[in-house]
């Protein structure tokens, strides 16, 4: 049984709560969050321990893994007091906004041995990894085109964005972490981005962005479009498509079943597509869970290490530069 400390007790800490003890391999042992009422709910919920700081829920003695699902601002000071425990640690996305701290830490942890997940949870997506599995199987013969379509159903609140680190290092960089999963060995090597305040005033006020489109080029030559919104008046819209030289394959908008109705007033009406991402990644952030306990127990290497968030988050920056200059840029590693 692998216990976890959680730390941070939001909308998020609060479903990877929920998963890590319906997990029957894992135990939620301790909570943190420096909103006491907040980790006070999720151990009343889960009849957990409820730490009086982040260093007293790491070094308990009874821990195997912390679970960083707090604040971004905290996330490099929770990897560098875990890794000095010698936990295993999950962080969510993104290890910090600013890539000097993230350099910094990539050399305190050399210091370090211990595994390392960051919560890029796409990529656990069964239709996703499928769609990967059968590109690297060689079904649809060289890959030449991806393309990918992430749309939230609507903003978020001025105080999330004020805090978020803007659109491409919030939003878009989940999609740039898939658009290297899917390509693998093959690096992206530049990107043009173009991007918009169309309809957001939250995002507006807080000088963010809330449409986005990107074009970018790997190195084997390579071309990927994604596009981004951060309204779907229909859902949570979610596709990807790889295109090759054998045919193409989609990943699909996914809804709660697979009913279809027919009648005199419509042709193939079908249930709404998932409205929101815990809905839509539920079996996902559960196998992303499954997985990054099986590397605890037989001590196997992460498969969301953290280059891997290092770089989405150079790609993301890139983006920015694009955005400022009108120019295509080079990314460099």
């Amino acid at each position: 049984m692998i216990k976890f400390a959680l730390l941070g007790a939001g909308r998020i800490g609060k479903m990877h709560a929920n998963n890590i003890v319906l997990n029957s391999q894992s135990d939620l042992e301790v909570v943190y969050d420096v909103n006491n009422s907040a980790a006070r709910e999720v151990s009343n919920m889960h009849n957990c321990k409820i730490a009086q700081s982040a260093e007293e829920a790491i070094t308990n003695k009874n821990i195997d893994a912390i679970w960083i699902a707090s604040s971004t601002p905290t996330h490099i000071q929770y990897i560098l007091l875990a890794a000095k425990a010698g936990k295993a640690i999950f962080c969510e996305k993104p290890i910090d906004l600013d890539i000097n701290k993230v350099d910094q830490c990539k050399k305190d942890l050399e210091n370090f041995n211990v595994p390392i997940h960051i919560g890029f949870n796409r990529r656990f997506d069964l239709s996703h990894s499928s769609l990967k599995k059968a590109k690297d199987n060689g079904e649809i013969g060289n890959l030449e085109m991806i393309v990918i379509s992430s749309r939230d159903p609507a903003s978020p609140g001025i105080e999330y964005l004020r805090e978020a680190g803007g659109f491409f290092r919030d939003t878009a960089v989940h999609d740039f972490d898939l658009t290297r999963f899917i390509l693998g060995d093959d690096p992206i090597i530049e990107i043009s981005a173009y991007a918009n305040v169309l309809f957001s005033k939250a995002a507006k006020e807080t000088n963010d962005l809330d449409t986005a489109m990107f074009i970018l080029k790997s190195q084997s030559g390579v071309l990927c479009h994604i596009n981004n919104s951060r309204r779907a008046v229909y859902g949570y819209d979610q596709r990807v498509e790889i295109f090759g030289s054998k045919g193409m394959i989609i990943s699909d908008n996914q809804s709660p079943t697979s009913v279809k109705k027919f009648d005199k007033n419509i042709t193939n009406s079908e249930d709404p597509i998932y409205y929101f991402f815990i809905e839509r990644y539920d079996q996902a952030y559960k196998n992303q869970l499954n997985i990054f306990i099986d590397c605890i127990k037989n001590k196997k290497a992460t498969l969301v290490n953290f280059e891997d968030g290092r770089n989405a988050l150079i790609i993301a920056n890139a983006a920015y530069e694009s955005l400022k200059t009108k120019k295509s840029v080079k990314i460099k590693y």
